[in-house]
């Protein structure tokens, strides 16, 4: 199980998720990307990309990649690329972009890097749950993402990537909006996905900081169904 934190984090991010998984007889893989974690502000999407492809390729056996936030366009773009070895991919809290987008343009860059903005862009329901001890520790944790990385282009091409089963779990958002928002067109990539599940987590943006053990029963949970 390849987990894939979002922006500003790296492998840590999971810590939390990490034993109740192990203990389900799963062996999770948390990521630490590229410029995320490894001091190269050099990295770009590509590298990252890379990353995550080479952990399905490691793996013996078949494997869910799981995407946390903008990292969801991460899982996705490794079942565009391996198709045929990633059983089943799980989004948390994000979507996956489509072709030709850019990956995660969000907010300003400063000397190359697009630094943790604060909290103000993310009050509201994304970080409610989240009490002041937690947001202190998630902000001294979060690592400046690379421009390269950014601001870098989507590219997908494997039509076999609507054939790999999607699990879109729901922390801040209800299966409700994320169904509506398919069927209006936002999601341009689910809408073609053959099988795809939803699951609603009672959390904010950050199920692993503040649900860890309910994001690892639900993780879990869709493993075992594949």
């Amino acid at each position: 199980m390849v987990l894939v934190a979002g922006l500003w984090l790296d492998g840590s991010a999971w810590d939390e998720v990490v034993p109740p998984l192990e203990a389900a007889g799963h062996r999770p893989v948390p990521l630490t990307l590229p410029g995320q974690g490894d001091g190269s502000a050099a990295a770009t999407l590509d590298d990252q990309v890379a990353t995550v492809v080479a952990a399905v390729d490691a793996a013996s056996g078949p494997v869910m990649v799981v995407g946390h936030s903008a990292a969801c366009t991460l899982a996705w773009l490794a079942a565009d690329a391996r198709p045929e070895r990633v059983a089943k991919v799980a989004l948390i809290g994000g979507f996956p972009a489509a072709d030709g987008d850019s990956y995660a343009d969000f907010f300003e860059v400063s000397d190359g890097v697009m630094p943790f903005p604060g909290w103000d862009p993310f009050e509201g329901p994304d970080s409610a749950d989240l009490d002041e001890e937690a947001r202190q520790r998630l902000a001294a944790r979060a690592i400046p993402v690379p421009e390269g990385v950014t601001k870098g282009t989507v590219r997908l091409a494997n039509e076999r990537r609507f054939d790999v089963p999607v699990l879109l779990v729901c922390p801040e958002l209800s299966p409700t909006q994320a169904q509506e928002w398919i069927s209006a067109g936002q999601v341009p990539e689910l809408a073609k996905v053959k099988h795809l599940d939803f699951v609603d987590i009672d959390s904010g943006h950050w199920p692993m900081v503040s649900r860890p053990d309910e994001l690892a029963r639900r993780l879990a949970a869709a493993a075992a169904e594949d």
